[in-house]
């Protein structure tokens, strides 16, 4: 039996474990222990706008818009920077039908879309899912925002910020929808991150600080916003910069994704294909249910362009998996999107070095695992994408 108090054996770990973390991140991301996206290839990037390999050789070779890196062999190497500004470029030489095709921006009429990713079974790939769909529409020439909600902050680190150092008090969303003076604008807890295109509002433990408190205000009365309306309040602050929000919500049913699925205009909820989260599921979706009905009760806008289910960590060749899958088609039909994310090897990984699929080369892999990874993550991004564009009427 441990001699001492336990809390004080609980801090110590945590502070040994938060020591190694740092130590960790400035030996991956030397010398300024801060994340930075590698340069894509001059066929990723071509495959990434939309256009053939020798048409973007042809452009850099006649001196046009940004200039690659020539790397071992002659390889042209891009930053996402500069194919964003490769966008721009084709999208002045081709005005009309084909400049969206090159600039996928929300026109004025045109909704913010704010996506939350849920499920209150922990393990269910919330993170995973978020992170890269929010790289992808990145990627891809979106404006996106990605939001941590849970108070775990796993999102927050894959971008780079780890949440003992990186992030202070009232520097989470908590800040902007807590309901004491001390709440600030959004604009001013909104960060930059490495990957161009693609900023975050990051999370700590000072989220849970909401769940406290709303019950105390609902109690006390004068709350003024109805709780349930602060965090698409909070967003509608900042949605003139973007087109996309991607919510990870945390593992629970709380007041924090309760108010992530009333800023929601699309609701993705993740399944791992195994009974016992099935089931699981099968709860939340009663709670939810229930939940919702009150606050629309109470003057809730809760209009969706889409709800789709998505399976995570699926592997083809387990049997009993297979015929989950397959049941929830037959319950759901079309709600269930057609691509898995699969589990993987790559994916896995890239984690080990707090890193995505879309942030690694190809060659730190297999050939063959590397592709299939990224072909599955391709798919399921490019259905939620054209779900997108269906609910902006393209």
């Amino acid at each position: 039996m441990y001699p001492g108090p336990i809390d004080a054996l609980i801090k110590a770990d945590a502070r040994t474990l938060s020591a190694q973390l740092q130590a960790l991140r400035q030996r991956f991301f030397a010398p300024a222990a801060e994340k930075i996206l590698r340069r894509f290839t001059s066929g990723e990037a071509a495959r990434l706008i939309g256009v053939s390999d020798s048409y973007l050789r042809q452009i850099s070779l006649a001196g046009e818009g940004p200039q690659p890196e020539t790397g071992v062999g002659g390889r042209r190497l891009y930053t996402l920077e500069q194919i964003n500004e490769l966008r721009k470029h084709l999208a002045g030489l081709n005005p009309g039908a084909k400049e969206r095709a090159y600039l996928p921006h929300r026109s004025a009429n045109e909704h913010f879309q704010v996506i939350a990713v849920t499920n209150f079974k922990g393990g269910s790939g919330k993170t995973t899912t978020s992170i890269h769909l929010a790289q992808y529409l990145a990627l891809h020439g979106y404006r996106v925002l990605a939001v941590d909600l849970d108070p775990q902050a796993s999102l927050s680190a894959l971008l780079g910020f780890q949440p003992e150092f990186d992030v202070q008090a009232n520097e989470t969303l908590y800040g902007a929808i807590r309901y004491d003076d001390e709440r600030r604008p959004l604009r001013e807890i909104v960060r930059p991150t490495y990957f161009r295109g693609l900023d975050v509002i990051p999370a700590n433990l000072e989220l849970h600080e909401f769940e406290h408190t709303t019950p105390k205000a609902l109690a006390e009365g004068g709350v003024g916003e109805f709780f349930f309306a602060r965090v698409g309040t909070a967003l509608s602050a900042v949605e003139g910069f973007y087109d996309v929000a991607i919510i990870d919500c945390p593992p629970q049913l709380g007041f924090l994704t309760l108010g992530a699925l009333c800023a929601a205009t699309s609701i993705l909820i993740t399944v791992h294909p195994q009974m016992l989260d099935v089931a699981s599921m099968s709860q939340f979706l009663l709670m939810t249910s229930d939940l919702l009905t009150v606050v629309g009760e109470a003057g809730g806008d809760l209009k969706f362009d889409f709800l789709r289910y998505l399976v995570t960590r699926y592997e083809p060749n387990d049997g009993p998996q297979t015929q989950i899958v397959a049941f929830l088609r037959s319950l759901f039909g079309e709600r269930v999107l057609t691509p898995m994310m699969l589990k993987s090897t790559a994916i896995s990984d890239a984690g080990l070095t707090k890193q995505t699929l879309y942030e690694v080369g190809r060659e730190n892999f297999s050939r063959g695992t590397y592709d299939r990874a990224l072909e599955a993550l391709d798919a399921v991004n490019g259905e939620i994408e054209a779900l997108m564009k269906q609910a902006w009427g393209r």
